[in-house]
Order: C-alpha cells, then structure tokens, then sequence
C-alpha cells in the first residue's frame, strides 16, 4: 500500500541485498518478495492465535499493546519492529503523517480513539461498525509503524469484533476492492467515516456468513 520512497539513508529505508528495492533489511537474509510476504504471513497468524487467546472481551486496547503486537510479530524479521517509523511515507502523492508528529499522534489516538472505543464487549453491531470505521481509519492515517500498518489494523478490527462477540473477521471485501478503501482513508481526513463504515459493515456482514 506504501510508497517506500522518502526513506534513504535511514535504517528503516534500506533494501536487502539482491532483493532489487522489494524487500526490507531483514534479519533472515531474506532477498525474496514472495517468500518474505509468506514469512509475515505466518507471523502474523500465529501472533492472531496467541491475542485471540491472551485479550479479554472487557480488555481496553492501548498503545503499548499495539507496539508490543508490532515487535511479537516482526521482531524476529526485523531491527525497527515494535518502534515508531522515523522516517516519512506516501502513497503516491497522499502523505501519513509526517514521521516526528508519529508519536503524539498515537497517544492522542489512546486518548481520543483506543480508551473511547475499547473494550467492545458491550457494543451492537451498527456501534460496532462505527467504532472500527473510526478506530481503524485514524490508525492507518497516522501510519505509526515502517511497514505492516494496514495488517496490524485489520488485526486491531478483529480483536475489536471479537470482544463484541463476532467471529474472526475476513477482509476479502476491501482486499478485492483496494480504490475504495483507499478513498475510504482519504476520506478519514475530513472526518468523513461513512465510506468506511460501509466497508465495514461489509466485512462483518461476509464474515458472519462465514462463520
């Protein structure tokens, strides 16, 4: 989703060798797009496992513990996992927040998003979406980490779905439609949360039938 431009000459800017500009300095030596994609996958779903078991469904989500789910899952792949991005990011010519406003950013998102919306234990389903539209779109804004914003996101809106009682939600809906989260996003900066909602509601509604 990120455009890896605005980062040389910072740890977290530099490719791995022979990986031609597609893979992040990794600890694993890694040079293959494909296999570091299947790597991270299979972090991510053990970490997925692990939260489903550790969270508890009246459980406030903070931002240590996103920092904490960031360094559990890629820790092992790579130096800068479990820390702020320190260096700025786009998706062609949008912008996430410029790098040195990262960390107030994600204690006003504790304050005014994470300690407002979490636990969810309580929650119907029309609150529910609204509270992981929002949640979700002013993380993505911030885009807090060097990569795997969007997935630690959607790992966010299930530990969110669970506590209210869902199933474990699938995101096919907005992987096969990636312009319209994207605008969705966008949208989020004028505090316009409805194309997300949308999306949302689409993502409970698949993922109950799936259940």
């Amino acid at each position: 989703m990120v455009d890896r431009n605005d980062t040389s000459g910072m740890a977290e800017g530099r490719y791995q060798a022979g990986s031609n500009e597609s893979v992040l300095e990794n600890k694993l030596g890694i040079s293959s797009a494909d296999k570091m994609e299947f790597v991270e996958y299979e972090a991510l779903l053990s970490l997925q496992t692990q939260l489903v078991d550790e969270i508890a469904v009246d459980q406030s989500i903070t931002i240590e513990l996103l920092l904490d789910w960031h360094t559990r899952w890629l820790g092992d792949i790579y130096a800068w996992a479990g820390n702020y991005r320190s260096v700025n990011m786009a998706k062609g010519d949008f912008h996430f927040a410029v790098a040195h406003l990262v960390y107030g950013l994600m204690k006003e998102f504790e304050t005014k998003v994470l300690a407002n919306y979490t636990p969810c234990d309580e929650l119907n389903q029309s609150d529910l979406i609204t509270v992981l539209a929002i949640t979700h779109v002013e993380f993505i804004l911030i885009h807090p980490f060097r990569d795997g914003n969007g997935r630690l996101g959607r790992l966010l809106s299930i530990i969110m779905a669970l506590q209210a009682g869902w199933p474990i939600l699938e995101f096919s809906v907005i992987e096969n439609d990636k312009q319209s989260y994207f605008n969705a996003i966008q949208a989020g900066l004028d505090l316009n949360y409805e194309p997300m909602k949308a999306l949302m509601a689409s993502v409970l509604e698949s993922s109950s039938q799936e259940g």
